[in-house]
């Protein structure tokens, strides 16, 4: 919230967006103070909602995503919504763990107790109003609208919470296309729509995530799946629009034609239709020497909805996102036996790979270049376990061939490992059944 004096000098524009900014920066940090017992050495750069003014590029240094901005309201349609929470829903819900990096012994890490339950408290409050669902939330949703999604970091230098971070709309983001690897150097800056670069909101690599969809050599940005399907989204929209007039018969398909009819009695006919017949129910009788003629242009059945037409938009939609047209509602064709094969490419071509681009960031973003602690990683528990019953056949078998241990079982499923009499004996019991 900005507040003005009275009796203040008129500026220029530039100044005033330059004032706003200054106090819209100033409040956001003053309002960071202590959040759940941190001290304030985690402020907050960036803004959390900057779409406020009408956007204008500049050109410079930091180059700005080139977005429709369409993209924020085919979001909200029905098949977009439906493909963004099939992917962004499962992924928020999956159950997750800290661990020790592979090809790195617990042994070797100095505090590693402590350090593993400070990232884990570190995930869970990520900042004084989010969880660690609500935030992964927000970047999901932004990296599948436009491929941007991100989120700022902050060390606190507390040892129980070594950090704090936010959501941060990746629209406003530009990227440093001169950016050379230097860690000191700003890689990327915050803009208002309609600010000049000078006032930006520089951020170093290590102090913001940025998640890119589909990443590409010819460009520093990603590509999200509605990027894709912009164009798809767009007709789908038009056909649905004229099929729901086309049903609410808001376009009529016939019209009454009345042979030497003078001007007076068709201006009459039309005022009696509509004053005495239309919307009535009652029976029209007509009385003229020639019997009035109806034409129809179309028939108004469903093939004039363009219905397939529309089931095929919702399909290349669908591909867009990676998920079988099941997902969205397209039920045609479907059995037992293809329905369960769908809903495992659905996991295996979209909800996988999305889910490990989020936790390769967390872990060697938030850990590694802002925390420091490049030891430990961030791992969800669920990207294999789909079907239970399988999954725990799949080990039961495992354990019994020596494969994996109790403890590897253990640390799949999210737990702690056991002590080392319970890993013996039960490996004891595995061995007998081997034999």
């Amino acid at each position: 919230m900005f507040w003005a004096e009275k009796g203040e000098v008129r500026v220029r524009v530039g100044e005033q967006l330059r004032e706003f900014w200054r106090q819209a920066t100033g409040s956001v940090r003053g309002a960071g103070g202590i959040a759940g017992g941190v001290q304030a050495e985690a402020e907050r750069r960036t803004l959390a909602m900057p779409a406020i003014l009408t956007p204008v590029q500049f050109p410079g240094q930091h180059l700005p995503k080139p977005t429709p901005v369409n993209l924020r309201r085919f979001a909200e349609t029905p098949v977009v919504r439906r493909a963004i929470n099939v992917i962004k829903d499962r992924v928020a819900a999956m159950d997750w763990q800290v661990r020790v990096r592979r090809g790195v012994r617990p042994g070797e890490v100095a505090f590693a107790e402590r350090k593993l339950r400070a990232l884990r408290r570190m995930l869970e409050d990520p900042n004084a109003v989010d969880s660690f669902r609500t935030l992964i939330e927000q970047v999901i949703e932004d990296a599948l609208t436009g491929g941007y999604g991100a989120v700022e970091m902050e060390p606190t230098g507390d040892p129980d919470r070594p950090a704090m971070f936010w959501a941060v709309d990746g629209a406003s983001i530009r990227i440093n296309a001169r950016w050379d690897g230097d860690p000191e150097s700003p890689r990327y800056a915050q803009a208002l729509p309609g600010q000049l670069e000078s006032s930006a909101v520089e951020l170093r690599d290590d102090q913001l995530m940025y998640v890119r969809m589909n990443p590409r050599s010819f460009t520093p940005f990603g590509l999200g799946p509605l990027e894709v399907a912009f164009e798809t989204v767009n007709q789908f929209l038009s056909a649905h629009r004229f099929a729901g007039k086309l049903a609410s018969n808001s376009v009529a398909q016939y019209a009454l034609w009345l042979n030497e009819a003078t001007p007076a009695q068709h201006d009459r006919l039309i005022r009696w239709w509509q004053d005495e017949i239309e919307g009535t129910g009652r029976i029209p009788l007509i009385s003229t020497e020639q019997k009035p003629e109806v034409l129809r242009f179309a028939q108004g059945t469903d093939a004039d909805m363009r219905l397939a037409w529309q089931e095929f938009l919702i399909r290349m939609v669908a591909n867009a996102f990676g998920l079988p047209p099941l997902m969205l509602g397209l039920e045609a064709d479907v059995n037992q036996s293809t329905a369960a094969e769908m809903t495992d490419e659905a996991f295996r071509g979209a909800i996988s790979p999305l889910a490990m681009l989020l936790a390769g960031h967390i872990t060697r973003d938030l850990f590694g270049k802002c925390v420091g602690w490049r030891e430990f990683e961030f791992v969800f528990n669920e990207l294999n376990a789909r079907d239970e019953e399988t999954e725990l056949a799949v080990q039961v078998q495992l354990l019994q061939a020596g494969v994996l241990t109790v403890n590897e079982v253990r640390a799949m499923r999210g737990l702690g490992p056991l002590g080392q009499g319970g890993a013996v004996q039960l490996a004891g019991e595995g061995q007998g059944l081997r034999d």
